[in-house]
């Protein structure tokens, strides 16, 4: 029964999509294993604390932000296959410098300047995949991308704790280069431009009205509402994988090896259900569908300030991974589906904001409250915050859920073709 529902679910994809999956499978994999551990790196390299490695990682994220907003630019202007080559080969320059310089001073810098660049061809995923896809199997299509990702997350943090503790992180540095380079060669060899080709009325933008374009991003109030909703709840799930570890160790007593079945409990629930509950949802109103998912991020969220038993928080994680089900591939969905297509790079770099600023300003706003109040209140904001968050999202719905973008799609036939 697996076997045919993997087999039917493989068919209704076309063949340019599965090729995309696998390497960025790929991809994933090499960026999993070196992830986890670039903190443990900073901080016993440079003999440095956490405040230090996490102003270095802020300034990877605030850098990749502006990165994202060029990149969204490059990618409606020049085509997703170039950006996605030239980040992978830039990747795998910075991660090689990274793993080469000695002096924490010069990592100020290259954070700057690595977020800046290495970001730059996020848009252009985003926008591939949403190429490729009809509308009607563009939800589905990203829950399938979350998969792989989270499967990554189980098998590549594994390959670098080992090449970390037997060899040296500077061999996690040139193996994930080394991968870097080998799914640039696979995208250039396998991926073709998907790029849509330019109406018969339509002239060729000039790199500065291209440029120019995203003001007209800015001025789509519902969009900007959409991802301020998303920024909202990005603070909230961003605690998940940085200040949770944090509070569990030294309010409960939960060291590193307990936060991490967490969190492959989450990936667990993820690769198996992911599917399942995609299907389920893709003919449900999207914006109602985000305001419900979120719920489950407060519920969960939450919990880490009421209970104290091990088992309550694995099952905190596992009410926030399903609302993760439902938001992150819906998500995905409406914001291409925002995008009108000539377009879709510039609407798929504003909407990087929802990871870059939670990212910049959650650490940073629940370490003041982990060290000068009571920690759980940290989970009694998150839950008041995502509680906002779904409301917005609702009365998106109620705003936005009648346009004909928004609506659910009927079914395509069983078989797309590349």
């Amino acid at each position: 029964m697996l076997n045919m529902n993997l087999n039917k679910i493989f068919k209704d994809f076309p063949r340019k999509f599965w090729i995309v999956v696998a390497v960025s499978f790929i991809d994933h994999v090499g960026g999993t294993m070196l992830f986890p551990f670039f903190s443990l790196y900073i901080t016993e390299k440079f003999q440095v604390g956490m405040t230090e490695a996490g102003a270095i990682l802020g300034l990877f994220s605030i850098s990749g932000l502006f990165g994202q907003m060029i990149g969204g630019a490059l990618t409606d202007k020049f085509g997703r296959r170039k950006l996605i080559i030239a980040g992978l080969v830039f990747s795998a320059l910075s991660t090689l410098s990274l793993g080469l310089v000695n002096n924490f001073n010069l990592l100020i810098p290259l954070a700057i300047f690595i977020g800046l660049l290495s970001d730059m061809a996020g848009p252009a995923h985003n926008a591939m995949i949403g190429d490729i896809l009809p509308e009607s199997k563009r939800q589905e299509g990203f829950g399938i991308m979350r998969v792989v990702g989270n499967l990554a997350w189980i098998i590549g943090p594994t390959i670098g704790g080992f090449v970390a503790a037997k060899i040296s992180y500077l061999a996690l540095f040139i193996t994930d280069a080394i991968i870097s380079c080998f799914v640039a060669l696979l995208f250039f060899l396998l991926i073709a431009e998907t790029k849509p080709e330019l109406k018969p009325d339509q002239k060729p933008e000039s790199f500065l009205t291209t440029f120019k374009g995203y003001s007209q991003v800015l001025k789509n109030s519902a969009f900007m509402a959409f991802l301020a909703a998303g920024m909202v709840m990005g603070v909230v799930y961003q605690q998940m994988y940085n200040s949770l570890s944090v509070y569990l160790r030294d309010n409960h007593g939960i060291d590193t090896s307990g936060y991490g079945f967490l969190l492959t409990a989450s990936a667990i629930v993820v690769i198996l259900f992911q599917f399942t509950v995609t299907r389920l949802i893709k003919k449900k109103p999207p914006f109602k569908m985000m305001a419900f998912g979120t719920l489950f991020y407060m519920l969960g969220f939450s919990m880490f300030g009421f209970v104290d038993q091990y088992w309550l928080f694995v099952l905190a994680i596992v009410v926030i991974t399903v609302g993760e089900m439902i938001i992150v591939p819906t998500q995905q969905t409406l914001a291409v589906n925002f995008a009108p297509e000539e377009m879709r790079g510039r609407y798929m770099g504003v909407f990087g904001i929802t990871w870059s600023i939670p990212s910049t300003i959650g650490p940073s706003a629940a370490g003041l409250i982990l060290d000068n109040l009571n920690p759980n209140l940290l989970w009694y904001l998150g839950g008041i915050l995502c509680a906002f968050s779904a409301l917005s999202f609702y009365m998106l719905h109620l705003r936005l859920g009648s346009q004909e973008r928004f609506q659910p799609r009927p079914e395509e036939p069983d078989s797309v073709e590349a």
